[in-house]
């Protein structure tokens, strides 16, 4: 998740006063696409769930590799 200007090759959302934009291509690969903010011990932030695979060894939302 970035903070980026919207151009026409966006697909563009408005949820709950926030604005979201992916690329139109690569929604059509991704969705459905849930965001949502998380509380949680380690502390909070946005969770984003699609239908896309995760690299093996790599990904999530919230890790980082090596």
């Amino acid at each position: 998740m970035a903070l980026d200007e919207s151009n026409e090759s966006d697909e563009i959302f408005t949820r709950n006063g926030l604005t979201f934009m992916i690329e139109k291509a690569l929604y059509e690969d991704v969705k459905p696409i849930k965001v949502d903010f998380i509380e949680t011990s380690r502390g909070s932030g946005y969770s984003i769930e699609s239908r896309l695979q995760k690299a093996d060894g790599c990904g999530g939302c919230s890790g980082s590799c090596g």
